[in-house]
């Protein structure tokens, strides 16, 4: 769903800061303009982390920019993925090598997460490589 996003300029030494005005106290900054979209979805995902908040309606960009809250900065509307903000779960089989299910928990355990939790993130960031 496209979303109203300020973005205020950076510099050589600032990055530049983002705010989402239909997710109040939900912010970014990126060194990068090409990095924006990808911190942007990051914050929003953070933002409604082990909170069962209600997905706003986008504003109209044309009601927020007579805000004089948002001066010397940009608008863009990007393309944020709500299916990543409330994701279900679903409890599946899987067969694994016993030494490489030991592994698995060594590493999770060592970075303070779950079995479930460290696969996703692997298989996903695996996926999102081979795109």
């Amino acid at each position: 769903m496209l979303y109203a996003v300020y973005v205020h300029p950076g510099d050589e030494t600032h990055a530049h800061g983002v705010t989402l005005p239909d997710f109040p106290g939900c912010f970014s900054a990126a060194d990068r303009w090409e990095d924006i979209p990808a911190k942007i979805q990051e914050a929003v995902e953070l933002y409604f982390a082990g909170e069962s908040l209600e997905v706003p309606v986008p504003t109209p960009l044309d009601r927020l920019r007579d805000d004089p809250q948002y001066t010397d900065g940009e608008w863009i509307l990007l393309d944020i993925d709500l299916t990543r903000l409330h994701p279900r779960t679903r409890r599946i089989d899987v067969t694994l090598p016993e030494s490489l299910l030991d592994r698995i928990d060594a590493y999770a355990r060592a970075r303070r997460t779950s079995r479930s939790g460290f696969i996703s993130e692997a298989i996903t960031k695996a996926m999102e490589e081979k795109s």
